[in-house]
């Protein structure tokens, strides 16, 4: 059951279960995607259209599958979970990316040295420039062809395999709407000395500055130094070399600060929507406290400050709590606080301590990997939380699993105690424009 994505909780080992299982494994086998990655055929639709039937699937998948668990459900057309709405469109398509990560591999002829993105798999990948892509900025194209050309002059090697040697690594370019540009860089140190790598880090300002990468006129460059695949301001700190600490961008006429390792929408724009639709199905009014989990730089909630009586933010990273602080500082907003630690150990000691007069709204915006059990549980026994908004990019992914949780039937013997939320609305909301994927806002009731 795992490769579905589905709780080990529930008794899910029913042939029903198991049909519907089949049916969408043959979806992914048809679009030649992994089990988590519901995807439909490519019919001669309109993107849109591909979007909203992708939404379609995972409803009827849900539906299906609560109601063989014994579900109290009342499906709604086409054997849906619950009524879908038309997919919202961005209100930009072109150049909307305000976040680009390209990796340093070997290109299509074995330079070592090509910045772009990965294309193929196994022993086929390569890396290939990424110019033609329309929903990047060319600021972004920019930042990669320049730091491309600085690896050409540089006499360490790039880093493609840990083991094999080798120091430059991927750049991660992002924006804002007023045009400020910031790049952060990883380095492998493999075994360069503190002062050769003082060294590399000058030539690198010097060029971005002063040589040919002056011309991306860098709002700041920052420098990560790190022998993690992936790391944390935390585990290895960001370095500024030059430039300002931060950029700025504006939702929904407030200041949001984003740090190099913060979340942020990708779609400045888009986000304006999703969070006005968000603000719309939380139900959230002056006498609720709003609950925004894995709340970011806390984007959600203060955008909704103004409908609740108060907000109470949840975040794993330090350094992101931080820019939430501040964000809520900057905006005149007292009545948010956020708290920095793992939703589910958070929550259950939040929660159960709630008084249940106290009404709740929650909003939860988690990664891919959806999130915890505990906080499922959490969710679902406090009886103040009437509506639970979910936010997700990938609704047919590990999301899928938590959806079943929040509605399943109650089970004491694994303390999921409180009753089950039903499902009431979808809203796909775009802010991918020329992918065929589309963020989901679904809203549960208790």
């Amino acid at each position: 059951m795992t490769t579905m994505g589905l709780p080990q909780q529930a008794s899910l080992e029913t042939p029903h279960t198991q049909a519907c299982l089949a049916g969408l494994a043959c979806t992914f086998a048809a679009c030649h995607m992994s089990p988590l990655n519901i995807t439909l055929p490519s019919f001669s639709l309109c993107v849109c259209q591909v979007k909203y039937e992708k939404v379609k699937v995972v409803l009827q998948a849900l539906a299906s599958l609560l109601e063989e668990l014994g579900a109290d459900l009342t499906q709604a057309e086409d054997g849906l979970c619950c009524p879908l709405q038309p997919v919202i469109p961005s209100p930009v398509i072109n150049g909307y990316r305000n976040k680009s990560t390209f990796s340093v591999n070997h290109g299509p002829d074995g330079d070592p040295k090509m910045v772009g993105l990965y294309v193929g798999t196994g022993r086929d990948m390569v890396c290939v420039r990424a110019n033609h892509l329309l929903n990047m900025p060319q600021a972004h194209f920019q930042v990669a062809q320049r730091y491309e050309e600085f690896l050409r002059q540089s006499p360490p090697d790039s880093c493609l395999l840990f083991h094999t040697g080798g120091h430059w690594r991927e750049v991660v370019v992002r924006s804002n709407r007023k045009g400020d540009t910031v790049a952060i860089i990883a380095s492998h140190p493999q075994h360069l000395s503190p002062e050769e790598c003082c060294a590399q880090k000058e030539l690198l300002k010097d060029f971005f500055t002063h040589g040919p990468g002056a011309a991306c006129s860098l709002t700041s460059l920052y420098f990560q130094e790190s022998t993690m695949v992936c790391a944390s301001h935390q585990q290895s700190p960001f370095e500024l070399l030059f430039g300002e600490p931060h950029i700025f961008e504006e939702i929904l006429n407030l200041k949001f600060r984003i740090s190099p390792d913060a979340f942020f929408q990708v779609n400045a724009a888009g986000a304006e929507v999703l969070y006005q639709t968000i603000g719309e199905l939380s139900g959230a009014d002056r006498k609720a406290v709003l609950l925004d989990i894995c709340c970011g730089t806390g984007a959600i909630g203060l955008s909704l400050a103004g409908q609740a009586s108060k907000v109470i933010g949840v975040e794993l990273v330090d350094q992101v709590v931080e820019d939430a602080r501040r964000n809520a500082a900057f905006n005149g907003i007292a009545s948010a606080e956020f708290h920095a630690g793992k939703a589910e150990v958070i929550l259950p000691h939040l929660l159960a301590a709630w008084p249940d007069g106290q009404p709740l709204a929650a909003v939860v915006n988690p990664s891919r990997a959806g999130f915890h059990y505990h906080v499922v549980r959490a969710i679902r026994n406090c009886k103040a939380i009437r509506t639970l908004v979910y936010v997700s990019c990938k609704p047919g992914g590990e999301s899928f699993r938590n959806f079943l949780e929040c509605c399943c039937p109650s089970d004491p013997k694994k303390k999921l105690t409180g009753e089950p939320f039903a499902p009431i609305l979808a809203v796909p909301v775009d802010l991918f424009p020329h992918t065929t994927h589309c963020d989901v806002v679904l809203l549960f009731a208790h």
